[in-house]
């Protein structure tokens, strides 16, 4: 599935689409800076129904938020220098006790999914677009 999108509002339709396409608990997003990644997540849990605010877990590493469907896990992996930090968090935790997973920067951790059913979404910063891809 690709998107095309040149303003915030339109991250609204992305979600949209998305949301009955999740069929598995995590989510991947890959992005350069800036793209979008905690936009859309931001975008997402509104439409679960989630009231809690969203921001970036880029010092924190995991943020929990609360949705009637169940507990959401939104995590960003840019700091961890390899997989042995990954697992000091406690990600095999997270996964096994949440309704989704989201993990901004996924790439030191990706290979550890080998055998697990996930989504994977790109977004890329042309300047005057977003482009989106959704698996």
């Amino acid at each position: 599935m690709n998107f095309s999108i040149k303003n915030i509002s339109e991250w609204q339709k992305v979600t949209d689409v998305i949301l009955p396409e999740l069929q598995h608990n995590i989510l991947l997003l890959k992005g350069n800076l800036g793209a979008g990644k905690t936009t859309f997540t931001q975008f997402l849990l509104k439409k679960l129904g989630s009231k809690d605010e969203v921001s970036s877990p880029t010092y924190s590493i995991v943020n929990e938020y609360s949705s009637p469907k169940g507990k959401i896990f939104h995590f960003d992996l840019y700091r961890l220098k390899n997989i042995d930090e990954v697992y000091d968090i406690g990600i095999e935790e997270y996964l096994d006790n949440s309704f989704l997973c989201i993990i901004e920067w996924p790439e030191v951790y990706e290979d550890e999914l080998y055998g697990l059913k996930f989504h994977s979404m790109s977004i890329q910063n042309t300047g005057e677009s977003r482009e989106i891809t959704f698996d």
